[in-house]
């Protein structure tokens, strides 16, 4: 499969993985001067980048697990949804979980695109479930441990 991407901006650095064995293609912040970021801030990072999805597909935007471990950035919304019919710039969203201010530079990999077929499903109403050994059972029902 091809994933058509189109600069935005002439600096914009295109996803790439960084292993044969990535799930994800690692996003690079465009910026024209460093990014603060305050303490519980949400804010949106440009990538510069378009990109063309296939239908039935999805692109996932998860944060890279190394700038939440040492830096404390997260998505506020935990994942980023990419539908497959939308064609403007592609942005991460960021908040700082720390008590300090952290600074976004131009060129950081802030964030991993994966790519993930989807299906839509003709949806039903019913009265009634079929029933599983689980049920209803919600939050940690089945325990923690082994």
């Amino acid at each position: 499969m091809q994933l058509k991407i189109k600069k935005l901006n002439d600096r914009a650095i295109m996803p790439e993985y960084q292993t044969s064995g990535s799930a994800g293609m690692d996003l690079y912040a465009l910026l024209d001067e460093p990014l603060v970021i305050k303490p519980m801030e949400r804010v949106l990072i440009p990538t510069g980048l378009a990109i063309a999805i296939p239908k039935a597909y999805v692109g996932l935007l998860f944060p890279r697990s190394s700038v939440g471990l040492k830096m404390g950035i997260g998505k506020p919304n935990s994942v980023g949804v990419i539908d497959s019919d939308y064609r403007g710039e592609i942005k991460m969203s960021a908040i700082n979980y720390t008590d300090e201010n952290v600074a976004i530079e131009d060129g950081m990999r802030m964030s991993q695109l994966v790519i993930v077929p989807t299906q839509h499903v003709e949806v039903l109403e019913v009265l009634e479930l079929d029933e599983t050994e689980r049920g209803d059972g919600g939050f940690g029902s089945t325990g923690i441990r082994g």
